[in-house]
C-alpha cells in the first residue's frame, strides 16, 4: 500500500473527481483509477461507489477514511517535526483565533515573536466561536486563541487574560451618555444576541438571568462584528467585548456605538490558548506558545484582567 495512493483516495473521498485528482498529481486518469482499484483489492471490499458522475464512500470506505486521515496526519506531523528539529527557526505555526482577537491581540503577539524568530512562518485561520475548536480537533491548526475553556477531554487550555464585556448601545440612546450600567436597568430593552452555540450567547443569558430577567431578542446574529453593526444601526443593544477598532475614532471617524461599563459581577470572558493534549507541538509552535504566555501580560489594554498565576487546565474525563 503506497502512501501516495492513500492521498489520492483521501482526495476523491473528500469530493474531488478522479480527473481533478489525476491532474493535480500529474498522472493519467486511468492510472489513478487502477491505483484505487488495487487499493480496494488489497482492503478486500469496495471503498467507493459511483453515483452519477461522482464517487461516494461506501460504509467500509467511511470507516477506512477515518484511519487514513489519522495516519496521514501523523505522517505529516512527523515530517514537520523532523524539519523543525533540523531547523526550528524556519518552522510553521498554524494558528486559529477569534475574529475579535485579530484586531489587536494576535497581530501584536506575532509581531513580537517574529522580531526574535524572523524565519518562522504563520498559517492564520480567523474563525468564530462555534467553529474554532473543530479546527484544532481536525488537525487544521496546532494552536487556537479562543474564549473560555473548551472543556474538551483532548484539549489543554491556558488562560491568557480576562476580557471585560461592555453594553453596546446606539448613539442617541437614552443611556448613551452614561459611563456604566447595571443590566437590570435594561431589562425592557431589545437585545441583539448571537445564535445558540456561541459562548457569548450563554454568557449574556446567564448575566441577564442573574439580573432578574430574560433578554427580549430583537435579532440573532453570527458574529460580534455583525452584532456591533446592528447596535450601531439602532436595532437593539448587546453585551460585547470592547471594540478595539474603535480607536479609529481617534483619527476623526465616529464610533458606530457607545460602550458602557457593566457593573454586574462576572461581566467578562476568559481568553485563552489551547492545543491538543496528546499531540506534541513542533518546535516553532512550542516556542510561540511560550511567547504568547509571556508576552500577553505586557500588551493587555487597561481594564482587562491579568493572567492568573495558574498552570494550564488539564481535563481528565
Amino acid at each position: 500500500m503506497e502512501l501516495q495512493v492513500l492521498r489520492w483516495f483521501q482526495s476523491v473521498a473528500e469530493g474531488a473527481t478522479v480527473t481533478e485528482t489525476a491532474e493535480l498529481s500529474h498522472i493519467t486518469q486511468p492510472a489513478l483509477s487502477r491505483a484505487l482499484a488495487r487499493l480496494e483489492a488489497e482492503i478486500g471490499t469496495p471503498l467507493l461507489t459511483r453515483t452519477g458522475r461522482s464517487l461516494r464512500l461506501t460504509p467500509a470506505g467511511r470507516v477506512f477514511k477515518r484511519h487514513v486521515d489519522q495516519m496521514l496526519d501523523q505522517y505529516d506531523l512527523g515530517l514537520r517535526a523532523v524539519g523543525d528539529l533540523v531547523n526550528p527557526e524556519s518552522g510553521l505555526v498554524p494558528l486559529a483565533f477569534l475574529h475579535t482577537m485579530g484586531t489587536w491581540l494576535v497581530p501584536r503577539l506575532i509581531s513580537g515573536f517574529r522580531a526574535q524568530h524572523p524565519s518562522v512562518r504563520f498559517e492564520l485561520h480567523q474563525r468564530e466561536e462555534n467553529s474554532i475548536l473543530q479546527e484544532l480537533l481536525d488537525g487544521a491548526v496546532d494552536l487556537i486563541i479562543t474564549s473560555d475553556d473548551p472543556g474538551h477531554p483532548q484539549v489543554r487550555w491556558q488562560r491568557l487574560l480576562i476580557e471585560p464585556l461592555r453594553l453596546a448601545v446606539p448613539q442617541g440612546h437614552r443611556l448613551a451618555q452614561r459611563k456604566r450600567i447595571r443590566l437590570a436597568e435594561v431589562a425592557d430593552e431589545p437585545f441583539i444576541l448571537l445564535r445558540h452555540g456561541w459562548a457569548l450567547r450563554d454568557v449574556t443569558e446567564r448575566l441577564c438571568a442573574a439580573a432578574g430577567f430574560q433578554p427580549k431578542i430583537a435579532f440573532e446574529g453570527e458574529g460580534v462584528s455583525t452584532s456591533r453593526s446592528l447596535v450601531g444601526a439602532g436595532l437593539g443593544i448587546a453585551l460585547l467585548p470592547p471594540p478595539h477598532t474603535a480607536r479609529i475614532a481617534e483619527l476623526g471617524e465616529v464610533a458606530p456605538a457607545v460602550h458602557l461599563d457593566v457593573t454586574d459581577p462576572g461581566s467578562s470572558r476568559d481568553i485563552g490558548l489551547a492545543w491538543l493534549a496528546d499531540r506534541p507541538l513542533p518546535a516553532a509552535c512550542s516556542a510561540f506558545r511560550e511567547h504568547v504566555s509571556e508576552a500577553t501580560q505586557s500588551i493587555i489594554p487597561a481594564g482587562y484582567g491579568p493572567q492568573p498565576p495558574i498552570m494550564p487546565v488539564v481535563h481528565d474525563f
